[in-house]
């Protein structure tokens, strides 16, 4: 017995076991492949310096962490000596100064990151754009937020940013301290926004004159223990922000009619438990991966650069040319912000018919930018010097009547600022040699043209290359005459007059060409191109009829509760461009209608009874757009609703209607009127080729079965 009790005193009982198990760590006792203790695996180092990270915001000191922080440390050390080099910043003192172009490059390309300097010449202890920085609910909408110098911070949403002190960076444009407040939408439809601290040079002032300084910019917006928190965490070379819920008539707008609300609100999901996730989100956006930001290549980055230099010193013209979605419009977008940070204003040439970015779809316009661009297409319409509505959202039909239309309204250009020429993705086949009739009449001094890998091969526009191709409209440099090839010099010769060249090559004096490679995200492929272009187009139709709305505080009213302008038959004139119509059914058209209103040389006066009609298609001023919601014949006016002031409307004379349809979700959103809503109908035949997108292989699936397919298929 006593043997037997000596052995049980010295074989350990399962509960001791379990006592060891919880006092010696887990990774020595578990029954896995044994490892050195201290190396902790990528996740719980993720974890680890999360922990850290959020200990630091929250004021703690990094040599209060754990011993295992050391690993995190050298990682990060490691990190950091991957990085190029610094660039020097700003020596010249006084308060804080714009930063370079060169700066504010590197800020759209997370792999260009520098890495700012104390006043002490110590690095700045910088927070990673993946974890939280430092953010504070201020109640009523507001959350503070402060950004080392150098570090981005991607959201999605839409809020409204304050500087109020240092320099920040949205989409290539700086925005100072004391600048106005800034409506920034980061929507999902285009790549995410980055606001960025920007470096600059910090003033020759003590800490305590630097903290006092703060303190006094705080005091509008904070409390005395928001400004204690401040100026206790304020990184050196920091800048602070105020992020409040945007709240404008256009959100409004968009937000009662289903097809645009869901592209301005947020996406569901599970809550977390963060104290940054839910502050955030009381403002109506959430931290983003950097990875879905706008991100620049380094020949974007060199373009820009010196497309900026050379439009401080002069007004060039510069022509972006490229293949659907490979990233113009984003590229012209951070141009135009960059260059609004050194001149006052920047001009613009819309020849995509499709895809616009300050008008409604189908318009060539010309357009004086004074304020930046921060948000896609549809969130910046603007009235536009002058626009001529083609009324189709391409020209494959009509090569001719596309040109003479761009050279309509490029003659407005006054050359006081550096212009900007958009141009169609249509680049193949007769759209190229479209493109160099285009290059011929505008004759800019640069041409960027975007590649990418994902797109079909095209010719590299050099000047040579524009001298030496025949355009649509337009011959080369070397004439052609029964069937050999003759040079320039050859011109003087004395040839028949019927031999003579009908349309002789205009003046080239040639161009500088800049080839940017395309790292720009895009959700588009050949599928859904469709779909995205017209829910693009929709977005912005609903973006010019939000100007209809009154301002704050007034309540939204439905469209349809409008009251409309009445115009008389006999006081303009009626075209539709896209399609010939029969004089008798010319009403059926133009009602519940799309029309551009346009202003053409004759006069109307002489005129007693209408309609009236033109025979071709004019090339003519059009002062806006509006929607023809009703025709009275008893009274023979129109009913127009428009958001055009009536000074205006006194000068239309004509009404043209093209292919742009009007959102469908105007129709169907009508609330009010019991009954059937006006013109919402279901009696109609689907059947009818046209009518409906599901036409050819699908419903033809739908009239056999599946094995009879096969079969005649094989």
């Amino acid at each position: 017995m006593a043997e037997s009790e000596v052995l049980l005193r010295r074989t350990p009982s399962r509960s001791s076991w379990l006592r060891v198990r919880k006092v010696r760590p887990h990774l020595l006792l578990s029954r896995r492949g044994r490892r050195r203790f201290g190396v902790l695996t990528r996740v719980e180092l993720r974890r680890l310096r999360r922990r850290l990270l959020r200990a630091h915001a929250l004021g703690g000191d990094w040599k209060q962490a754990a011993p295992a922080g050391a690993h995190v440390a050298v990682k990060c050390k490691l990190r950091a000596r991957s990085r190029p080099a610094p660039r020097s910043p700003p020596t010249p003192s006084g308060p804080p100064a714009p930063c370079t172009v060169s700066g504010t490059c590197s800020l759209l390309n997370p792999r260009n990151h520098s890495t700012p300097q104390s006043r002490a010449g110590r690095p700045v202890r910088k927070v990673s754009p993946n974890i939280t920085q430092p953010v504070r609910d201020l109640g009523s909408g507001r959350v503070l937020m402060m950004l080392p110098p150098g570090e981005g911070f991607t959201f999605s949403g839409i809020c409204r940013v304050t500087c109020v002190y240092g320099q920040l960076e949205v989409y290539g444009y700086i925005i100072n301290q004391g600048q106005p407040p800034q409506d920034v939408f980061s929507v999902y439809t285009h790549s995410y926004l980055t606001i960025n601290g920007v470096p600059y040079a910090e003033p020759e002032k003590s800490e305590k004159a630097i903290r006092r300084e703060i303190r006094a910019l705080l005091k509008p917006y904070t409390k005395l223990d928001d400004r204690n928190w401040v100026v206790r965490y304020f990184p050196p070379g920091g800048s602070i922000l105020i992020l409040e819920r945007m709240q404008s008539r256009f959100v409004d707008f968009l937000k009662t009619y289903k097809c645009s609300s869901y592209v301005l609100l947020q996406e569901t999901t599970p809550t977390r438990d963060n104290s940054e996730f839910t502050t955030l989100k009381k403002i109506g956006i959430r931290r983003q991966k950097r990875k879905k930001a706008i991100c620049l290549s380094e020949s974007g980055l060199c373009a820009l650069e010196e497309l900026v230099s050379v439009s401080c010193d002069g007004c060039p013209v510069i022509l972006l040319c490229g293949a659907c979605d490979i990233g113009k419009s984003t590229f012209s977008r951070i141009l135009i912000n960059q260059l609004l940070n050194s001149i006052p204003g920047v001009d613009y040439l819309e020849c995509d018919l499709g895809q616009t970015e300050f008008t409604p779809p189908g318009c060539v316009a010309l357009l004086n930018i004074t304020e930046p661009l921060l948000g896609p297409p549809y969130t910046h319409q603007r009235t536009p010097q002058r626009m001529v509505y083609y009324g189709k959202l391409n020209c494959y039909s009509d090569y001719e009547n596309y040109i003479d239309i761009v050279k309509y309204v490029f003659r407005d250009y006054k050359r006081e600022f550096p212009l900007i020429i958009n141009t169609m993705g249509w680049v193949s086949g007769n759209g190229l040699l479209l493109l160099v009739d285009l290059i011929r009449v505008l004759s800019p001094n640069y041409v960027v043209q975007l590649y990418s890998n994902r797109c079909k091969y095209t010719p590299t526009l050099t000047s040579e290359y524009v001298e030496l191709t025949d355009g649509l409209y337009t011959k080369s440099k070397i004439k052609r005459y029964r069937g050999f090839e003759i040079s320039e010099f050859a011109e003087n010769l004395e040839f028949p007059y019927e031999e003579k060249e009908s349309s002789p090559a205009p003046v080239f004096p040639g161009h500088v060409l800049l080839s940017v490679h395309s790292e720009f995200l895009s959700g588009k492929n050949d599928k859904n191109r469709a779909k995205y272009n017209r829910i693009f187009r929709d977005l912005a139709t609903l973006g010019y009829l939000s100007q209809l709305m009154l301002p704050l505080p007034e309540p939204l009213s439905p469209l349809h509760s409008l009251t409309p302008y009445q115009v008389p038959f006999s006081a303009v004139a009626i075209r539709v461009l896209h399609a010939d119509v029969a004089p008798t059914h010319i009403l059926y058209a133009v009602n519940a209608s799309w029309v551009g209103l346009c202003r053409i040389v004759d006069d109307m006066k002489g005129y007693t009874r209408g309609p009236i009609l033109l025979a071709q298609n004019p090339i003519c001023d059009c002062l806006g757009f509006g929607i023809c919601r009703g025709i009275d014949m008893d009274k023979r006016t129109y009913h127009i609703l428009t958001p055009l002031p009536p000074e205006e409307l006194k000068t239309v004379n004509c009404l043209l209607v093209g292919s742009i349809s009007i959102p469908h979700c105007i129709f169907q959103n009508q609330p009010g009127p019991e009954g059937s809503v006006p013109y919402v109908t279901t009696d109609y035949n689907l059947k009818i080729p046209g009518a409906t997108e599901k036409i050819g292989e699908r419903e033809y699936e739908k009239a056999f079965p599946r094995q009879k397919l096969r079969q005649r298929r094989k």
